[in-house]
């Protein structure tokens, strides 16, 4: 073997599922068009929504496309922030959102505030502090840094009881865990494509039906009158066609990958100076901090070797610095600088957890003999 794809959280490779039904209906038509081609083209695109809405507990007329996660976040952010901003002018955050999360709630300015989170990534619900000028509280399933999953259950029960909106990040949670949209209180829910083994470039955000979203952006009033533009449909085939697929095997993969996952930690633990970030209950990222490195001699050290990893969330991919999701969780900057992430998905084979195990060991030393 030559190498090891361990990073999925930054992007899965395409199902061979989902680049057949892209190909199937790649030479359709504009979805708006009123000729037959246009209403093959509609049919297609409305098919793939319902598939979609079916998978994650939601109606179709729920389901909104967008060009992925981070304009998900962004639209259930300002959007539904916009809708209250008079008698509900608070949003709450965790401090370890996604960017696109924390980028546009700093917009809001001086109505933003963050609640806590433990050393482990998980939120404190003490700090949420949720009251009745709380117009919005944004927290993500799944961190795509350390993994951490956040008790959803207990923060809707909390903002629902205060009377805010809730919206969920579910990008590095969809495909892995099973989610159900209408039982869970969620008002808005963010998912993308190609963490699932979808296409790039299409994602969805999942609004509960009443809630009435302003306009993004001007033009012809697609997608319920959100999101203008001409809609991808073969991406959207390709989307529905690795959701379903993931969606599917969301037990069996989930046992297999926390199979590998044992063998990685048993490694990293049996390695002095090592250490594994978060809660442990997420088997498809693992955070591994490496005393006596950097983060970016060990990611060129992996790479040489052929193995792809990463130094935290590509939404921050060129941004030197510590983690700023390692320090909300408590750990200083030296700490924070020195940790790597590793992801896993359905294409992950025992074969390249070997090969990213026996090359472990041998990386961390030529990393600690490098470090003036």
């Amino acid at each position: 073997m030559d190498g090891a794809f361990l990073d999925h959280a930054a992007s899965s490779p395409l199902r061979p599922v989902a680049l057949e039904a892209m190909v199937g209906c790649a030479g359709l038509s504009n979805p708006a068009s009123l000729h037959r081609k246009g209403r093959l083209a509609r049919a297609s695109l409305e098919d793939a929504r319902e598939k979609i809405a079916n998978l994650f507990g939601a109606k179709p007329d729920e389901v909104i496309f967008t060009s992925g996660g981070s304009e998900s976040d962004t639209i259930a952010v300002l959007g539904a922030s916009a809708l209250q901003e008079t008698s509900r002018p608070e949003l709450v955050i965790s401090p370890i959102e996604h960017q696109a999360v924390e980028k546009s709630s700093e917009v809001l300015g001086a109505r933003l505030r963050k609640a806590r989170v433990n050393s482990e990534g998980v939120v404190d619900l003490e700090s949420l502090q949720l009251n009745e000028k709380t117009g919005l509280v944004s927290v993500m399933w799944a961190n795509n840094e350390v993994g951490s999953v956040q008790p959803i259950d207990q923060i809707v029960a909390f903002a629902k009881k205060a009377g805010s909106l809730v919206h969920c990040d579910a990008v590095q949670a969809a495909g892995h865990f099973p989610i159900d949209f209408d039982k869970s209180g969620i008002d808005l829910l963010s998912i993308s494509a190609h963490k699932m083994g979808g296409p790039v470039g299409i994602g969805a955000l999942i609004i509960k039906r009443g809630l009435n979203l302003p306009p993004w952006g001007l033009g012809g009033r697609q997608e319920g009158g959100i999101r203008s533009g001409t809609q991808p449909v073969a991406l959207a085939n390709g989307f529905a066609a690795a959701a379903s697929e993931a969606v599917n095997a969301i037990d069996g993969e989930f046992e297999r990958i926390s199979k590998l996952r044992d063998q990685i930690i048993e490694t990293v633990n049996s390695t002095p100076g090592t250490r594994v970030n978060g809660d442990g209950s997420n088997p498809y990222v693992i955070n591994i901090g490496v005393d006596g490195t950097s983060a970016d001699d060990l990611l060129f050290l992996f790479d040489q070797r052929g193995i792809c990893i990463s130094t935290g969330s590509a939404c921050r991919a060129g941004v030197h610095g510590p983690s700023e999701v390692l320090l909300a969780m408590g750990q200083n900057a030296q700490e924070a600088s020195q940790a790597i992430r590793l992801s896993m998905g359905w294409s992950t084979t025992e074969e390249e957890v070997r090969f990213f195990v026996a090359a472990f060991r041998e990386v961390v030393e030529t990393a600690r003999s490098v470090q003036w």
